[in-house]
């Protein structure tokens, strides 16, 4: 199946400052799927979470989002000093101007606020960003915001004061039909997908009802399948036509209503004639089902986030999965964590970057495509994955230290084998 292209906001770069290992990180020309490898403690989990810390600011409040992160002296950089600081560059649409969204987050006594938060892009060239949202500069709280759908430097700016210096201005302001560029970067933000997807959650018996969206953990995952059922029945037979492909033997999953109106999953298997109850499925089967139903979503999120796939999943499943993401990358924008070198082995050399620690502790990012001879071993045909575990990436390898060497303690253990 072909990409489906469909021109939503696509992340172009990423920068993060002083947010626990990442003391400052750029990731520049991010690609519609992109996928973070590196050893254990490299910084993977933290560049999701990330993502995950803004969604939640966004949706239900920074001092939520803080507070359940450990405030300051778990988020800040140890040794720092500074605000922490995220910089995000999209365009709305593929053709679109390159706007700039950066946020600056400090704490004192009466806990966290917006120390700083503009919105900026470049309209004409040459020309310099024109802010058209700033917030912070001289008072947390205060700002100035140009209004309409193109704004320029010959618009009115318009004073405002927000209730606390908690509030994301864009959050607060992007609510507002006069305010349409802030409003996009808010939906953008607020309907961001991030999977914790586990086999367990699925095996759940929720209450009937259709739902269009899967949840983070998917224990929604029959109420989603009844939606799509009921009116997206097309979509509901390719994904369990590429379930079937994947899992032998499998014939149908379908839910049911039962009396006491709760919804319950069933998994029906060669030769049996009766389905069986989805918790009396393998892992590996309703992980496969989830992932497939986040991927062929009629309407998906605009950013998908996927922390490890490679969990439950048999290795070989795992190429044909990256295809999936790659394929849904034609209409929501995919950032994926993975240890495993056989979804690497799907993956383009733009695609990856690996995540390292430098001696000083903090975590340093290179593509894969910038590491030299990858590019070419994969023009003679070589596999992401294999140059990753043969030794070829010139960072993120856990058995190498830093100046290059092989640690002594598996140098030694490799002697004995």
């Amino acid at each position: 199946m072909s990409s489906r292209h469909v021109d939503r906001p696509r992340i172009e770069y990423l920068r993060v400052q002083n947010y626990r290992a990442l003391r400052d990180i750029e990731l520049k020309d991010l690609t519609p799927l992109t996928v973070f490898l590196g050893p254990n403690g490299s910084g993977k989990s933290t560049i999701f979470d990330v993502f995950a810390f803004l969604a939640e600011s966004f949706g239900s409040g920074l001092r939520k989002a803080w507070d359940k992160r450990g405030r300051f002296k778990e988020l800040r950089t140890r040794g720092e000093d500074g605000p922490i600081v995220f910089e995000v560059k999209y365009r709305e649409k593929r053709r679109s101007p390159l706007i700039t969204y950066h946020l600056e987050i400090g704490e004192d006594i009466k806990g966290p606020y917006v120390a700083r938060e503009f919105l900026s892009w470049k309209r004409m060239h040459p020309g310099a960003p024109f802010k058209f949202l700033d917030f912070g500069k001289e008072i947390p709280g205060s700002g100035e915001v140009v209004t309409g759908d193109m704004p320029d430097d010959r618009d009115t700016r318009t004073s405002e004061r927000l209730d606390s210096r908690e509030l994301l201005a864009v959050n607060t302001l992007g609510q507002l039909a006069k305010h349409p560029r802030v409003g996009a970067l808010r939906r953008f933000i607020t309907g961001w997908y991030l999977s914790y997807l586990s086999a367990d959650n699925t095996r759940g018996v929720p209450e009937a009802g259709p739902q269009e969206r899967l949840s983070s953990s998917g224990d929604n995952l029959p109420n989603v399948i009844q939606f799509l059922k009921e009116g997206h029945e097309d979509r509901l037979n390719l994904v369990l036509r590429k379930l079937t492909e994947r899992v032998p033997r499998l014939e149908k999953v379908d839910a049911e209503v039962m009396p006491d109106g709760r919804l319950l999953l069933q998994v029906k298997d060669a030769p049996f004639e009766r389905p069986v109850m989805a918790k009396f499925a393998s892992d590996g089967t309703l992980k496969m089902l989830a992932y497939l139903t986040l991927l062929h979503d009629p309407d998906p999120a605009q950013l998908i986030g996927i922390e490890e796939p490679e969990n439950q999943l048999h290795p070989r499943l795992l190429p044909e999965l990256a295809e999936e993401c790659r394929n849904a990358s034609g209409s929501a924008q995919l950032m994926v964590t993975t240890h495993s070198p056989f979804f690497v082995n799907a993956l383009r050399a733009e695609e990856a970057w690996v995540l390292y620690r430098t001696e000083d502790g903090f975590t340093q990012a290179r593509r894969a495509s910038d590491m030299l001879g990858i590019k070419e071993f994969m023009a003679q045909g070589a596999l992401l994955g294999n140059l990753w575990m043969e030794g070829h990436f010139e960072a993120g390898d856990p058995l190498i230290n830093s100046g290059g060497e092989r640690r002594p303690a598996i140098r030694k253990r490799i002697r004995i084998r």
